[in-house]
């Protein structure tokens, strides 16, 4: 029986919510303009990350889709503050980059798509 990739858009979530979490954890605390963040107790998403990786297998091609997503939530909660701060910098790097992760993302997944379509229709 084999395993469908793209039913493991829940190991997707929790990389983006592990970054979102990383990344507001952060700002909380390096950070002077940026007041309390409720990211920290968020932070519980990268403990449920790493259970669900020791204990179940990633459909190849999944991992760097995992990194991507983590990646994507540190630069989008790194764009919001920006614009919700000024001070602070500039968002436009962060939101180029996003949108380019979020591409590759959907790209990606499309691949993934056509390969399991691909794969079902040879058994």
């Amino acid at each position: 029986m084999t395993q469908n990739p793209l039913a493991e858009k829940g190991t997707l979530l929790l990389a983006l919510i592990a970054g979102l979490s990383l990344n507001g954890s952060f700002t909380a605390l390096f950070s002077a303009i940026v007041p309390f963040s409720l990211f920290p107790p968020i932070a519980l998403a990268l403990y449920c990350l790493h259970q669900r990786y020791q204990h179940h297998a990633m459909p190849p091609g999944y991992p760097l889709l995992v990194a991507a997503n983590f990646l994507l939530g540190l630069l989008v909660y790194s764009a919001i503050v920006r614009a919700e701060y000024p001070a602070i910098g500039s968002n436009f790097v962060p939101s180029i980059l996003a949108v380019v992760l979020v591409l590759w993302i959907g790209r990606r997944l499309k691949m993934l798509r056509r390969t399991q379509t691909d794969g079902d229709e040879n058994y």
